[in-house]
């Protein structure tokens, strides 16, 4: 049964840009996986597990109306994996009329998916990435589901995707981006780069060594979308970082320096995995952060 995490759309304003969240499916990894060596007692003050020890997450997307194109950053999961799957990583995408959530969502805003001009991949984890491509069946090729746009990642992130270890293999699903290259539709990037006018990827390593992050510029205001580097509010405080992490202590320190920033200058913060809260502002508390209810 699939369970509908509400909202499947959002819209906020960020300046003169309108910027849509939306809900690409529901997803459940185990908690202990999820808070590293957090406690359970602690993290499950926060979110509940289940039976199997999973919490609910979400996978957001955003779709920004820019006036180059409509740009999409991260794609959810697609529709390319097994049942067994579904059931290991409580995968729930499921559109209407054999669709994903996330090319619901799409119609919703009257957007499809050739009228996607540019999509940023945070990173290659079939769970950001998996919507890149899809099958018209099971056991059919992968194609584009975006086929005009050019999909934007760190060079760096597609290197290491392409050369996985015993323990990242799990995440890392050349279907999600071979075609891509196939078609030559990647445009790699080495390090920050103002991809279009107020739309920036900032490098934030420690989930993966070339993990980025988006920020969106306009009129004075700034939304940062941090992908995996916090997932969830739950993420914000300094040390609660995932076991999924390849390099943990890179992400304590990149979290410092970023969420610093973002507490600084008042950047609005888009959660991807958050079942329940998809933004905030965000604070200094004590030594490290949180959401600033007042915001």
């Amino acid at each position: 049964m699939t369970t509908t995490l509400a909202p499947l759309v959002d819209t906020l304003t960020v300046g003169k840009l309108r910027v849509h969240t939306i809900q690409a499916g529901g997803q459940k990894l185990d908690g202990g996986a999820m808070f590293g060596v957090v406690p359970k007692p602690l993290w499950e003050r926060r979110i509940q597990a289940d039976d199997r020890n999973r919490i609910q997450l979400g996978m957001r997307c955003l779709v920004i109306e820019h006036e180059s194109t409509v740009i999409l950053v991260d794609t959810g999961a697609g529709n390319k994996e097994t049942a067994k799957f579904h059931d290991i990583y409580g995968l729930e995408n499921a559109g209407a009329n054999g669709r994903t959530q996330l090319e619901d969502g799409l119609a919703s805003l009257g957007v499809r998916p050739e009228d996607v001009g540019l999509v940023i991949d945070t990173h290659l984890h079939f769970d950001h990435c998996g919507g890149n491509t899809f099958v018209e069946a099971a056991g059919g090729e992968p194609q584009l589901t975006f086929p005009n746009a050019r999909y934007v990642v760190q060079r760096g992130e597609y290197v290491y995707a392409t050369h996985p270890n015993e323990r990242t293999a799990a995440s890392y699903f050349p279907h999600n981006f071979a075609p891509i290259v196939a078609q030559d539709r990647f445009d790699f990037v080495d390090g920050e780069r103002e991809i279009v006018r107020g739309i920036r990827v900032i490098p934030t390593p420690g989930h993966t060594p070339f993990h980025q992050s988006v920020l969106i510029e306009s009129d004075g205001e700034s939304a940062f979308y941090p992908a995996d580097l916090t997932p969830t509010a739950s993420h914000l405080p300094l040390a609660w970082i995932m076991g999924y992490d390849v390099e943990p202590l890179v992400t304590l320190e990149t979290k410092r320096a970023i969420l610093t920033k973002a507490a600084r200058e008042g950047w609005l913060v888009i959660f991807e995995h958050d079942a329940t809260v998809a933004s905030g502002r965000v604070k200094l508390d004590g030594k490290g952060f949180a959401l600033d209810q007042r915001a």
